[in-house]
């Protein structure tokens, strides 16, 4: 039952102009920071605070040491130094001691500070001359601020909005909110007391106006989950009412073809490709389109798992296709599928033997034209079994007799609509099942989130046979050079991964042309070396990699075109340049193309890391092979960012709620969504709960997060 109080809608449509003291100028300061409603402006929360039960005074802090300080402006001076800077310095106080702010180069802090302000003040104590000092420390102006928390709030100097201000505002939208009837609280009781959640009137309250950090804490609980909740509500129902309304294929699974390609492949199925393929069949027999994310590491082997969801459609009399997000990995793809169904057959009664070689074909951007118009027309009348290709699958002129079964490899890399469109290929509306595949692992929170209008699979155990790679961070080259050149005497070949093609003095990093010539002349003379780029041409990408994967070239200078679909199994070194430059993503996926063989492999992750981050990336590749363990880092290190992707307008999506910091609340959130609304009935019982996810989201905007 829904408590009664004022909704968020009802909040949304009250301008801050409604406020005591926010007239025409302050409106358009606000305006510039996206505040225009009461409800902007209590979900304005507070950055940080300042608890002044255990603050820090000046008396105390030693030298050197970080710390954010209460103080009081005494005096504000400002000159020019010798060489025309400006600087300004602000003495102040906080009565256990006085210490002097300096500003270089920031000349309108003379205007911002006066004597009697008071500041919250971030920053290193140093001594000049024998006085204590900090030098351009963040500052937030409070006002004369009581209470033993003290909420600080994002300010913008731009706008010239001051946390003081945003403070007295917000204090007087929560009396007048409170006057009234305080905040209507849609959350199920039984879901609040399940988790043992305050109420959102009380949690708003203490959020902004909190009397210990205790407060904060719990507070910050029931809202981060309201934040999570409302995004699992939209893509849970949003996934059901698909499952219901769209028009499936039910496939027969585990037939004849399926069981003579597992019989063929000469090795045995992993568990977890077993499991998979079963979590996959279940999907496949429902007369419901299958809308499944297949995680699985570098060399865990989804394709095996791709090919079977795909011989699962054919044997049905249906088609398969894969699309993938470069000609690369397409071409790659198309190889390896190839070399597994040769010698596979389907039924065809229109033969002498009542069957024919099953056909698996590769469509690109640059398929001549002549096999192009083969390729079409077997997919219109279904001599084509399996198509793989690029975005050219998506174009108007390709038609599919009954397209059964899609799967998008790297899927991240292509654009909501080109995905939507290999959906809407089969004309008697039917919607084939899709499978979407990713080498880099997603840290479950964050699949649970991004990922939320899809079931997930995961491959979480390697093929046996697959050799550790031993990865090393070098400061210098020289051991790399050492490496490569025992591989290749040793029969075997190498990568050197370069970040820029060409030069940039701005960046300062090796680009792979120039790398090529100094290997060939200096450290790599007399081996065979390649570069292969970006910027060649379909065909060149092609000879290129033809070369190296025949053993023709010993050593290939490339930049990240390589990162993914590149399968040579005699590549036993992977060298990296200037490494930190790099995400973990694309390390680990570089790092991946080696390992693939039999032979022990290497990875030399090659320079100084530049940041304290670039400095933990590499240590972590270092440390582990785990992509999944690699995923969790990178989320700690990078944030998540906006969750709906690039989104259009709209409201932030998590305020409050981190996918790192708040994993259990994902989790609890996506529960309770799908006991409200799996049973497909919607929210029609939870009216108000519907109303919120529009208000902070919207209509395209959710459209937007389920057709990704």
């Amino acid at each position: 039952m829904t408590e009664p109080g004022l909704t968020l809608r009802e909040l949304d449509q009250r301008l801050v102009t409604d406020l005591k003291g926010v007239g025409e100028k302050r409106t358009a300061a606000l305006a510039k920071i996206e505040i225009r409603t009461v409800l902007d402006l209590l979900f304005t929360y507070p950055r940080k605070y300042l608890d002044r039960t255990r603050q820090a005074t000046i008396n105390e802090l030693p030298v050197g040491e970080e710390a954010m300080l209460l103080v009081e402006v005494t005096k504000v001076s400002a000159r020019r130094t010798r060489n025309g800077r400006s600087l300004v310095e602000v003495a102040v106080t906080d009565g256990t001691g006085s210490l002097s702010l300096t500003f270089f180069n920031q000349g309108w802090r003379e205007q911002q500070l006066s004597p009697g302000d008071e500041l919250v003040v971030f920053g290193r104590l140093d001594q000049y001359q024998g006085r204590p000092q900090m030098t351009s420390p963040i500052v937030d102006l409070v006002g004369n601020r009581t209470g033993r928390v003290v909420p600080v709030y994002p300010q913008s100097e731009t706008a010239g909005v001051h946390t003081w201000e945003l403070d007295t505002m917000i204090g007087e939208a929560l009396r007048r909110v409170m006057m009234v009837k305080g905040f209507s609280d849609p959350v199920p009781s039984d879901v609040r007391a399940r988790y043992r959640f305050v109420d959102r009137s009380t949690a708003i309250n203490q959020i902004h106006h909190p009397e210990s950090m205790a407060q904060v804490a719990e507070a910050r609980r029931r809202l981060v989950f309201d934040e999570l909740l409302r995004i699992q509500l939209e893509l849970v129902q949003r996934k059901v009412a698909l499952e219901q309304s769209a028009k499936g294929i039910a496939h027969q699974v585990g037939g004849s073809l399926v069981t003579a390609f597992h019989d063929n492949l000469g090795f045995d199925l992993t568990g977890a490709q077993l499991r998979v393929i079963q979590e996959i069949n279940a999907d496949l027999k429902e007369p419901r389109p299958m809308h499944r994310l297949l995680q699985g590491d570098v060399g865990s082997g989804k394709t095996v798992v791709a090919v079977s969801a795909l011989l699962a459609a054919v044997q049905g009399g249906h088609q398969g296709a894969l699309m993938a997000p470069t000609e690369v990995l397409a071409g790659q793809h198309y190889l390896g599928i190839a070399a597994l169904l040769r010698n596979m057959t389907v039924p065809d009664p229109a033969t002498l033997l009542g069957e024919r070689p099953l056909q698996v074909d590769l469509l690109t951007g640059s398929t001549p034209a002549a096999e192009r118009r083969r390729i079409t027309v077997g997919l219109a009348t279904g001599g084509v079994d399996v198509i793989i290709g690029t975005h050219a699958l998506i174009q108007e002129s390709v038609a599919f007799v009954s397209l059964g079964m899609v799967v998008v490899d790297e899927q991240h890399r292509f654009g909501v609509e080109q995905r939507a469109a290999l959906r809407e290929k089969n004309s008697d509306d039917s919607v084939p099942d899709v499978l979407v595949m990713t080498a880099t692992p997603i840290p479950r929170t964050a699949a649970m989130t991004v990922y939320g209008d899809l079931d997930v699979s995961v491959l979480d155990e390697m093929p046996p046979g697959r050799t550790p790679i031993t990865t090393e961070w070098v400061k210098e080259e020289a051991p790399a050079w050492d490496a490569v050149r025992r591989e290749v005497a040793a029969g075997h070949q190498v990568y050197v991964v370069c970040p820029l093609i060409e030069e940039s003095d701005a960046l300062e990093v090796r680009s792979a042309e120039e790398t090529l010539t100094r290997l060939q002349e200096t450290e790599l003379e007399g081996l065979s070396i390649e570069l292969l780029h970006g910027r060649f041409s379909s065909d060149e990408k092609k000879a290129a990699m033809a070369a190296f994967r025949a053993g023709e070239t010993s050593v290939l200078v490339a930049t990240t075109v390589i990162e993914v679909g590149v399968d040579v199994p005699n590549a036993t070194v992977m060298v990296i340049l200037d490494a930190d430059r790099f995400g973990i993503a694309q390390l680990h996926q570089l790092r991946g193309r080696v390992g693939r063989g039999a032979a022990e492999s290497f990875c030399y992750l090659v320079g100084e890391a530049t940041t304290p981050d670039g400095e933990e990336r590499l240590r972590a590749l270092v440390r582990t092979t785990d992509g999944f363990e690699l995923a969790e880092v990178d989320l700690d290190l990078r944030g998540e960012g906006t969750i709906m992707g690039q989104r259009q307008k709209g409201r932030n999506d998590l305020r409050l709620a981190s996918l790192r910091r708040d994993r259990e609340w994902v989790e609890a959130a996506r529960e309770v969504a799908i006991n409200l609304v799996g049973d497909g009935t919607g929210l029609k019982n939870h009216p108000e709960l519907a109303d919120e996810i529009s208000v902070f989201l919207g209509d395209e905007e959710t459209d937007y997060l389920f057709r990704s």
